[in-house]
């Protein structure tokens, strides 16, 4: 259920000035160290486009969403 609804907040956080490629959920997975206690987490993969000022806006969300334990923005090459 919150899975279900940090994919729809992000989603709708990237649509505003970009565009969903896709959202692939990975499911939980055993993380390769302890993050707050946690040993476990639950992985999504995000493919955007989008441009560079929303990047910093997604990450200022995914920093201050407490369910979000890590998260990478990488730049795909062409």
């Amino acid at each position: 259920e919150s899975v279900k609804n940090l994919i729809k907040k992000f989603s709708d956080l990237i649509n505003t000035d970009g565009t969903v490629a896709s959202v692939e959920e990975m499911g939980k997975r055993k993380l390769a160290y302890e993050i707050n206690k946690q040993k476990e987490g639950f992985y999504l993969v995000f493919k955007f486009e989008a441009k560079p000022e929303l990047i910093a806006e997604l990450e200022r969300n995914y920093r201050i969403t407490d369910e979000v334990m890590k998260f990478m923005v990488v730049k795909e090459e062409e």
